[in-house]
């Protein structure tokens, strides 16, 4: 969409346009002119931002917004909180026809924002500190919407350039608002997913719906999608195997009663370890042509996680530690000769911890990945802690008859 120059002559005030916009808007947005002109009028500058932000989200201020910028909102940039007008700035972006036009506007607003960086002093200049809050903030805001619009262009160096100054200026501040973080985050979500970098999608995407409200910042069908792409993320990231925390997140909810519901179930079976279940449901691998690329690469990673989940509910009741290779066979259903490879697997990535005895086929696991546990895993650490405290309380009555034995021998001595 073009700026249309006809609407408002170069020499109107941002007064006389508005009111202008006033007389000739249609009916459902008069109302809403006529409210930014009266708050403009009086100078109220706070509530002329909320009013600004409002309007941008409704359906009907789309075709309005880039001249509504380029004649009115334009010369609040002195007057108004910053970052406000850089949220408002990466909306108006949004109405533009060419992924061209939205990054020569963002980069003509970014321009203007005072630099977060400070200057040292030369011989003709002075020391120029950095500019205080918000300023940084809305750098950094602004930084996010043009990595994205460099990303719509294909051009991912400089889409990574970008993300990389925005991440570090936003680790130099001490606050930053939820909706800077979540720009930055949502940006490197999709930056990594075009990069098929599964890990660093799932990290970032996780952290974008920790800043925003997906129930009301995302329509129900960006939540299925961001949803399924987690998933999928999940299952295919070489380094994630807790799957506990995307199970309670409540962005899950929204695959129920859609065509990826079996997704959800098959990351609960993997959180289980539940081979069986993996097995049933890899028959809806054939919609999910990338997941039946990868099934002997989910086949290791449901056998690693049936692996943590056997030596996670193994008894504790104070019997060896030690578990055969036939046990972690029968519970990973490999082969015995396949076991050692699978635990040595397990080693590397810091799964587990411990030690093989390859003469005796043993192994004694000290310890598992922490992970977000299910009811049912939780049920299963209840039990254990009851045969631990049991097994305390029967230790502790031993040495209380140990101890009156040895007084009564002394008694007698």
């Amino acid at each position: 969409m073009e700026v249309d120059s006809s609407a408002a002559s170069s020499s109107q005030t941002p007064l006389s346009w508005i009111e202008h916009k006033e007389a000739s808007s249609p009916a459902e947005l008069k109302s809403w002119f006529t409210k930014i002109r009266e708050q403009y009028e009086r100078k109220l500058w706070h509530n002329l931002t909320v009013t600004l932000l409002q309007f941008i989200y409704l359906p009907e201020a789309g075709p309005h917004l880039i001249e509504l910028w380029n004649n009115f909102i334009h010369s609040l940039e002195g007057k108004a909180n910053r970052l406000r007008l850089m949220e408002i700035a990466r909306r108006v972006g949004r109405e533009f026809t060419e992924p061209e036009l939205t990054l020569k506007f963002l980069r003509e607003v970014l321009e203007r924002i005072p630099s977060p960086y400070p200057t040292e002093a030369t011989e003709s200049t002075p020391a120029v500190a950095a500019a205080p809050r918000p300023m940084p903030e809305a750098y950094c805001l602004n930084l996010s919407s043009i990595a994205y619009a460099q990303l719509l262009l294909g051009d991912l160096p400089a889409c990574k350039k970008t993300l990389d100054e925005c991440e570090k200026l936003l680790g130099e501040q001490d606050t930053v608002e939820p909706i800077v973080n979540a720009g930055f985050y949502g940006v490197a979500g999709d930056y990594h997913k075009v990069k098929a970098e599964y890990g660093p999608y799932f990290k970032n995407s996780l952290l974008y719906l920790a800043c925003i409200d997906s129930e009301t910042e995302l329509v129900p069908e960006d939540r299925v999608a961001r949803a399924h792409d987690l998933c999928i993320a999940a299952l295919l990231g070489e380094t994630i195997y807790n799957f506990g925390e995307l199970l309670q997140h409540p962005i899950l909810q929204c695959l129920a009663g859609t065509e990826h519901a079996w997704i959800k179930d098959l990351i609960s079976a993997f959180n289980a370890g539940e081979i069986g279940k993996f097995e049933s449901l890899s028959t809806n691998f054939a919609n999910e042509p990338i997941l039946a690329q990868s099934i002997a690469f989910l086949r290791q990673k449901i056998c690693l996680m049936a692996l943590i989940q056997t030596a996670f509910s193994r008894p504790r009741d104070g019997a060896s530690r030690l578990m055969t290779f036939q046990q972690i066979g029968e519970a990973t259903r490999l082969p015995v000769y396949e076991v050692e490879h699978l635990l040595m697997k397990a080693l590397s990535l810091s799964l587990i911890r411990g030690s093989l005895d390859q003469v005796s086929s043993t192994v004694d696991i000290t310890w598992v990945q922490p992970r977000v546990l299910e009811g049912s895993q939780l049920d299963t650490l209840a039990t254990q802690f009851k045969a631990w405290t049991a097994a305390v309380g029967k230790t502790e009555q031993n040495v209380d008859e140990l101890r009156g034995e040895a007084r009564q021998l002394v008694a007698a001595s």
